[in-house]
């Protein structure tokens, strides 16, 4: 009867694993490369908004069917900034989580929290030198599944918050806005 019973258990648990992995559809790795766009907006009152265009690329590494580690990396310039004739650049560099959801056979939302540093020139954000301050984004995207390890990110979304010194006004609020679309390749 205890044989029959072990036999029994080994069964049912070989079986549940068996289907849990078969319900694993999430690749290890995703990386993306592609444009962004930042509509930066220093924290000094009268001083207008600007954009910034540049690359952004990305990696996650999938611990489950939704969650993920993201590393994600971007560089932005302006040439001429508010028509001063001053250009600027500007990078970032943040990690965090990942959640997808992969319900849809092609299309696979997803939403982030990510925290790092960001880095600007002296024209960039009204900053005083060359100078690195915290970063952080929260916002979301969707990749289409083109073929099995090639996607599109049509777009991604984010608030975009920096804490740069601005001159004698000490460090504020820089609350920004970044849009990127590009390619991902899934392993």
């Amino acid at each position: 009867m205890k044989s029959k019973l072990w036999v029994s258990l080994l069964a049912v648990l070989s079986l549940s694993a068996v289907s849990a992995y078969a319900q694993e559809t999430a690749p290890k790795v995703d990386v993306f490369a592609g444009y962004s766009y930042v509509q930066a907006n220093p924290g000094v009152t009268g001083v207008d908004s600007f954009h910034l265009h540049g690359g952004i690329a990305n990696v996650s590494y999938n611990i489950t069917n939704w969650l993920g580690g993201v590393a994600d990396f971007g560089g932005y310039t302006n040439g001429n900034i508010l028509s001063s004739g001053a250009s600027g650049t500007f990078s970032t560099y943040l990690f965090g989580p990942r959640v997808s959801y992969r319900h849809y056979r092609r299309i696979t939302p997803f939403g982030q929290v990510l925290f790092g540093a960001a880095h600007a020139n002296a024209a960039a954000f009204n900053t005083t030198g060359t100078q690195n301050a915290f970063a952080m984004t929260a916002g979301g995207g969707v990749d289409y599944k083109l073929y099995d390890h090639f996607s599109i990110r049509p777009f991604q979304t984010e608030y975009l918050l920096t804490r740069f010194r601005e001159g004698t006004l000490g460090t504020r609020n820089q609350n920004n806005f970044r849009v990127s679309t590009g390619f991902v390749v899934r392993f």
